[in-house]
């Protein structure tokens, strides 16, 4: 799921696959996996035909990501998730209201990531990312 993540930034094929991948997925399942179905579907909405089609799809990703977070809220990887999706989200869509409190929350809690996939795949994100100083980046 994290590699799918990762690779649906690539190719709307990609984006299709994880999109599919996750559709089995609940609320009551996991936090993080909770979250990476709100990203499925918030990528997915990207390619919807209509204005009205994006912003419900969007609306409904974003939905499942804060319910993963309010669920968890010491959850590194719901948190991680919402961060990608806000650094990528145009500003027309105001969701980017928690990416200094996210990125903040990442810093602190990277060193405790017991998961070395889970550590590597956040430490990959934030050192193409723009959110992060050079600074940040050299902590890692």
């Amino acid at each position: 799921m994290r590699q799918a993540y990762k690779e649906a930034a690539q190719t709307q094929e990609n984006v299709d696959a994880f999109y599919k991948s996750m559709q089995a997925v609940s609320k009551t399942d996991p936090a993080a996996l909770v979250a990476y179905k709100g990203a499925s579907i918030a990528l997915k909405a990207r390619s919807s035909k209509t204005l009205k089609e994006k912003k419900d799809g969007f609306i409904e990703g974003v939905g499942y990501i804060e319910y993963a977070i309010n669920t968890e809220p010491n959850n590194i990887e719901p948190r991680f998730v919402r961060l990608g999706i806000q650094e990528n989200t145009p500003k027309l869509l105001k969701y980017k209201d928690a990416i200094d409190e996210d990125k903040q929350f990442i810093l602190k809690q990277f060193q405790y990531i017991s998961s070395t996939n889970l550590k590597n795949h956040i430490k990959d994100y934030i050192l193409q990312s723009n959110l992060f100083t050079s600074e940040e980046k050299e902590t890692l």
